[in-house]
C-alpha cells in the first residue's frame, strides 16, 4: 500500500508517518518503479504499536528501546519491565505537578469573582505579580513548566 493507504488504513498523518521513518521507528518501505513507497501489513502493525506506545505518553526513546526487544524476541525482557516502571514514575511526577497547577490555577481564579473592568482583574494582576517574581527569580534557574514534550 501506498503512505496515503497506510495513513487513512492506521489514523496517522502521513508527515508523522515520515518522521518515524526518519527516526528510525518505521523501517522505510520499498520504493516502487515510480518511486512511490510501498508498505506491507508489517509496516501497519508496527505503527499501530508506536502510536499506541505514544498514547501511553511514551517518549520515542522509550518507544525505540521497546521495539529493539520486540525485535528481538529471544532477549530477557527485565530492561523493558525497568522501563515502563521508570515511565510509571515518570507519569506519577508528572500528575503530582498537575495536581499542583490545578491548585495554583484555582488559587487565581478565585482572586476574581465577578466580571467587572479587566483593570481590576484579580486573575491579571496575580499573573503579572507571579510573571514579575518569575522573571527575577529565573535567572539561571531551570524551567518550571510540567515536563511532557513526548
Amino acid at each position: 500500500m501506498r503512505i496515503g493507504a497506510l495513513a487513512q488504513a492506521t489514523g496517522t498523518p502521513v508527515e508523522t508517518i515520515r518522521y518515524y521513518e526518519r527516526e528510525g521507528l518505521l523501517p522505510a518501505a520499498a520504493r516502487s518503479d515510480n518511486n512511490y513507497r510501498q508498505y506491507t501489513g508489517s509496516h501497519a502493525e508496527r505503527l499501530a504499536f508506536i502510536r499506541h506506545c505514544r498514547n501511553l505518553d511514551m517518549a520515542l526513546d522509550e518507544i525505540r528501546a521497546l521495539l529493539r526487544f520486540k525485535d528481538a524476541p529471544q532477549q530477557d525482557c527485565g530492561e523493558v519491565d525497568a522501563l515502563l516502571d521508570a515511565h510509571i514514575d515518570h507519569v506519577a511526577q508528572r500528575i503530582r505537578e498537575l495536581r499542583a497547577l490545578e491548585r495554583d490555577l484555582k488559587l487565581l481564579r478565585a482572586r476574581c469573582g465577578v466580571a467587572h473592568a479587566a483593570q481590576a482583574c484579580g486573575i491579571l494582576t496575580g499573573l503579572n505579580s507571579a510573571a514579575a517574581t518569575a522573571t527575577t527569580a529565573a535567572k539561571g534557574a531551570p524551567h518550571r513548566h510540567i515536563r511532557g514534550s513526548h
